[in-house]
């Protein structure tokens, strides 16, 4: 007699184990301890197995019953198929998709090459991921996923205008196919197809000052009629002095200055390029230093410009732009912009040839060294340019005066 549901909820265990019998070698198996197993019987190449199906509740008896309907097609089939070894192979394909889900790829690319980034890029990176291409293709296999799929994520953070951020997500995608082509887990980049599908915007270059409005930017910076914080002053004259990134500016660390030798030593992963880099520090530029250690040297902080609400952590990225904001020229430079203004001004003011400028602002030349890097090349050169044109602002502040003894030494 084939079992039904009542049967089959009202079967109460006994001391041993016994079996319900439901024909073509299924049954539930009810252990003594209350457990209701469901089990299918069979042989395959002269051999008896036994197939686990489940719970009874969880599984209820038509569900018990359809799988064994499916086990005994693969049985039937021409050749016959092992209904366990079909069920391992499947739960190995299943396992394989997962480990080679475009999620699972990623992250794996993400670990690799963050040792390789500063902290911050390799966040952006991971938010980027985790906001705008997980929710929508993460457990895709990656070898499967197309253009069109791809395009239909990128449209969705297009959508939101953000057509930098955007930009972004498919290099990102396409890096990550690359990786998944040398790791052997696809064979295609998806993204690679989709170049020029994407809105892009026009080009804008950092606003930056000219050599007629600088002498008025530099005037309203020793007025400090804005009366911004004096560490926040000092980081917009170092920014100028200096000429390197914000992100480098406002993470440098007292760590990396060496007083003896006047030279600033940034390390690979806090540079654009990831390569060390060396910023020669002019008399001015040292006064700074040493005004600012005066004033943040009992935080007992390693970052020169802390925060002036967190002093354990470095000034957010925005501060020394609303400082330019403040002092009047929000609309005529940004933080970024001095570099831009240092390469031109070098240039035509003091006449330093352009190799040791691109040098300086640690861009990749056309040298037949391509992506050989020496950090001290052209130093001596270097530091005779950044005196110079610490002089040539200090001039322009003081009204054609080079006064070291106020930000110089004596």
């Amino acid at each position: 007699m084939k079992l039904n549901e009542k049967i089959c909820r009202n079967a109460k265990p006994k001391d041993k184990p016994y079996k319900l019998f439901d024909g073509e070698g299924l049954y539930l198996l009810v252990q003594p301890t209350g457990g209701k197993l469901w089990r299918m019987k069979y042989r395959f190449q002269g051999k008896e197995k036994v197939l686990a199906f489940g719970s009874y509740p969880l599984l209820p008896l038509a569900e018990a019953r359809e799988r064994k309907y499916q086990a005994r097609k693969l049985l039937n089939a021409a050749p016959p198929i092992d209904p366990m070894q079909a069920r391992q192979d499947q739960y190995e394909d299943s396992v394989r998709q997962t480990q080679n889900s475009f999620k699972a790829v990623a992250l794996e690319w993400h670990e690799v090459q963050k040792e390789r980034w500063s902290t911050g890029y390799a966040d952006k990176n991971l938010r980027i991921l985790e906001m705008n291409i997980f929710p929508h293709v993460g457990d895709r296999p990656i070898a499967q996923l197309t253009p069109p799929e791809v395009l239909k994520c990128l449209r969705q953070v297009e959508n939101r205008q953000a057509l930098d951020i955007a930009a972004k997500t498919r290099q990102i995608f396409s890096m990550v196919f690359r990786y998944g082509i040398q790791t052997g887990k696809c064979e295609h980049d998806a993204a690679a197809d989709l170049r020029g599908a994407l809105k892009t915007r026009k080009t804008q270059h950092y606003a930056t000052l000219d050599a007629k409005t600088l002498p008025a930017f530099l005037h309203a910076l020793e007025r400090n009629e804005a009366r911004l914080y004096e560490r926040t002053r000092r980081a917009i004259w170092f920014s100028l002095l200096t000429f390197q990134r914000p992100g480098e500016i406002r993470q440098a660390q007292w760590s990396e200055i060496d007083w003896e030798a006047k030279e600033w030593h940034i390390s690979a992963e806090k540079m654009k390029m990831r390569r060390p880099h060396i910023v020669p520090l002019s008399h001015q530029a040292l006064r700074i230093l040493e005004e600012q250690r005066e004033e943040t040297g009992h935080l007992n902080t390693d970052w020169i410009f802390p925060s002036q609400v967190k002093p354990r952590q470095p000034m957010s990225d925005g501060t020394v732009n609303h400082g330019i904001k403040r002092l009047g020229f929000g609309e005529q430079m940004v933080a970024h912009g001095f570099r831009a203004l240092a390469r031109t001004l070098i240039r035509e003011k003091i006449g330093t040839d352009s190799e040791v400028i691109e040098k300086q602002l640690a861009h990749k030349t056309s040298s037949p060294l391509g992506e050989a890097y020496d950090r001290t090349e052209f130093l001596p050169d270097r530091k005779k340019m950044m005196q110079q044109w610490a002089d040539y602002l200090d001039a322009l502040a003081s009204g054609g005066k080079v006064i070291r003894a106020k930000f110089g030494v004596k």
